[in-house]
């Protein structure tokens, strides 16, 4: 046990000091100024059965204080509770930028979730528009008035190809408040966001609600067509416009950033556990390429460094060492302060945080639960509708 106690706190020093400082929540949008010439923007917003939160969401982005030309492009796919007769409603009321809703029809068997509707509208904006940026967000997602003006200037200030941003989840009931802050907690430690940002390093990702996109980026990287059957859209997007940019830029590839969102927040409640459980199910063996013995290692993983630390105090305390209960103490206090800086972000209370283990396993039951559906049969999922495995 004192081995294996003596494992984790390593490990929990690594993660502290090698793991691309993923725990300090200061990354946020880059130095920025304004271009002399605003470039045009298509926004596009896939849409499925989104009426519950429509009315907090599209009208932020139909009220945005852009200097250059905009237009939304809301891609209706085969709702059945009034999505984009609400959305029409909302923009004749409100008024803004231009609203443009389409609705392709019900799929054919290329239909592949959120990717098939943002293929539509990006095809639409592209005819309509040929706007220089597309900036691709999810229909809960709410903007403050200067979030496309921000995000365009720091693109074109730091000359990117690709901006994202990590929108404030929302954290009102009991099981958001466990869950969420520890969500994205998990994603900065699979993604530094240092290590994203970085010219020429691999790592890459993104955050898919919040994304603007150059538009030569998106078809030098063939976008969306090369990432049609992704699950995880966003992490395989920011990868193909990452490696697509080396013959123009050499070894250092399309330039992208990732960080945390000031004025881009999510308006979607998750009032159930079960409602946060397919949240995570949905992608997290994807993540694992679907590889069982990635599977194993990632329940090894978790278990050594999360569920390990308590374990090992407890058993310690309760006669089975002094240096056991040490090295589970210092790991677990570790942890803690690791994640102290994600609950400040979403102003929880500290003392919550000794509650990440329990977190951890969870997110453990979550990932094994996403390996078994597959294996099942099951495809991936998008709003209540299941498309076959490619």
């Amino acid at each position: 046990m004192e081995w294996i106690g003596a494992g984790s706190l390593l490990a929990w020093v690594w993660l502290l000091l090698g793991q691309g400082f993923f725990w300090r929540t200061d990354v946020r949008l880059p130095d920025r100024r304004d271009p002399e010439r605003w470039p045009s923007v298509a926004v596009v917003v896939p849409a499925r059965d989104e009426a519950a939160v429509l009315p907090d969401s599209l009208p932020s982005l139909l009220g945005q204080k852009y200097p250059g030309r905009a237009e939304v492009f809301l891609v209706d796919d085969g709702s059945t509770d009034g999505t984009g007769a609400l959305a029409r409603e909302l923009a004749a009321a409100r008024g803004g930028l231009p609203l443009t809703v389409c609705a392709p029809g019900e799929p054919g068997p290329g239909w592949t979730g959120k990717l098939w509707a943002l293929r539509h509208g990006i095809a639409l904006a592209r005819e309509r528009v040929g706007p220089e940026y597309l900036l691709l967000t999810d229909a809960d997602i709410a903007h403050e008035p200067d979030s496309l003006r921000e995000l365009v200037a720091a693109a074109r200030s730091a000359d990117l190809d690709l901006v994202s941003q990590m929108a404030r989840l929302r954290v009102v009931t009991r099981w958001e408040r466990l869950i969420v802050p520890a969500f994205v907690y998990f994603f900065g430690q699979l993604y530094p966001f240092r290590w994203v940002n970085r010219p020429g390093a691999r790592t890459a990702a993104a955050a898919g609600g919040c994304v603007l996109l150059r538009r030569e980026a998106a078809e030098r990287a063939g976008i969306p067509e090369a990432i049609r059957h992704a699950v995880i859209d966003d992490v395989t997007l920011a990868r193909a416009v990452k490696r697509s940019g080396r013959a123009g830029r050499g070894a250092a590839g399309g330039r992208i950033w990732l960080g945390l969102a000031d004025r881009v927040a999510s308006v979607r409640p998750y009032p159930r556990p079960a409602d946060l459980w397919r949240m995570v199910s949905r992608s997290a063996y994807a993540q694992l390429r679907h590889q069982p013995l990635l599977l194993l290692g990632t329940v090894l993983g978790l278990t050594l460094v999360y569920l390990v630390p308590p374990v090992a105090l407890v058993v310690g305390a309760a006669g089975g060492g002094a240096a056991v209960a040490a090295l589970g103490g210092a790991a677990w206090a570790v942890m803690c302060g690791t994640y102290l800086p994600m609950l400040r972000h979403y102003g929880q209370p500290w003392w919550t945080a000794p509650l990440l283990p329990f977190t951890a396993l969870l997110y453990l039951l979550m990932t094994v639960d996403s390996a078994v559906q597959h294996h099942r049969g099951r495809g991936a999922a998008w709003k209540g509708r299941t498309y076959p495995k490619p």
